[in-house]
């Protein structure tokens, strides 16, 4: 018996660690399993769970290998991923989670170049020297960073970031421009978002709320957000409007993945996203569009209250 679409899963190696990240996406699984109840013994199928998650299966396979060191899952040879128990709810499984020195880099790393601290074109030397790492460690970080679209290697040479410094002016200027495109999105002709993509982003907004706030949990909650926003701009059904969104989630990468705003911010943001998916999903389009209008006016607004070097 398998869980959700039944596919082959290949064998992966497992984590002896698990990033914020990972326990995020943990804990989102956990919810997966306990909503759908499913029952010890059935076969999870890594390839739909990303589906549903709206992730790349590699994480999902992290995440599973967390969920396997904690004896709730378990690798069978030729089988693939096993339930063995129910995880508890998210709140107690995040309990367990610490932010992890990989993830407390990467923010540091996209923290100090939004501050123009780090220059647009590095070298690995450099930034061995700055951050004290090996180059296997460097590598990962990097590695890392390229996936999620902060830097790219140049050719030949060192390591590029993908944007200029992302300060205060071009965060505003961001905001007024995503207050005229997201609306716009959502009041195209055609407009509409699948039921499994609108279950899929309220399962993953649930387990936030439910799940408690570490230091480290800004990058999984960025990637939600993103992964939100594009959406949107997806059910337009128009490539522009996409390219657009993409563009933007890009840039923001470089701030927001140092989340400053607290637990309480992180509540407003998600019960505003459901808000707006509640109201696409009743067809009330125009009420939607004026949501997402409000909910980007009031993130300019307090992003303009923080210090110029916030």
């Amino acid at each position: 018996m398998y869980f959700v679409i039944p596919k082959k899963s290949n064998a992966v190696e497992t984590s002896s660690r698990s990033t914020p990240l990972q326990s995020g996406l943990a804990d989102q699984i956990a919810v997966l399993l306990r909503e759908n109840g499913v029952q010890p013994g059935t076969r999870i199928n890594e390839n739909a769970m990303a589906q549903r998650l709206s992730v790349s299966r590699t994480p999902v396979r992290a995440a599973l290998d967390v969920l396997a060191a904690r004896g709730f899952v378990a690798r069978r040879p030729h089988r693939g991923v096993e339930l063995l128990k129910l995880p508890p709810a998210p709140r107690a499984l995040a309990s367990e989670a610490t932010p992890s020195e990989d993830d407390a880099l990467l923010v540091r790393i996209a923290r100090e170049r939004q501050r123009g601290e780090l220059p647009a074109h590095v070298s690995e030397q450099e930034l061995m020297d700055r951050y004290r790492l090996s180059r296997p460690a460097l590598r990962q970080a990097l590695d890392r960073l390229a996936e999620l679209g902060v830097v790219e290697r140049r050719p030949g040479y060192g390591w590029q970031f993908a944007t200029d410094v992302w300060d205060l002016a071009a965060r505003q200027e961001s905001y007024r421009f995503r207050m005229v495109l997201e609306p716009a999105a959502i009041r195209e002709p055609g407009f509409a978002l699948g039921a499994e993509w609108l279950a899929q982003m309220r399962s993953r907004h649930l387990a936030f709320l439910k799940a408690r706030w570490t230091d480290g949990s800004s990058i999984a909650f960025f990637e939600m957000n993103a992964a939100f926003h594009e959406g949107i701009a997806q059910g337009s059904r128009n490539r522009y409007f996409v390219t657009a969104m993409q563009r933007q989630n890009r840039l923001r990468r470089l701030s927001n993945y140092d989340w400053k705003h607290g637990r309480e911010r992180v509540e407003v943001n998600c019960r505003e996203h459901l808000e707006m998916l509640d109201r696409i999903a009743a067809g009330d389009v125009e009420l939607a569009a004026l949501l997402m209008h409000r909910h980007l006016d009031v993130a300019s607004r307090l992003r303009a209250a923080l210090s110029p070097t916030a």
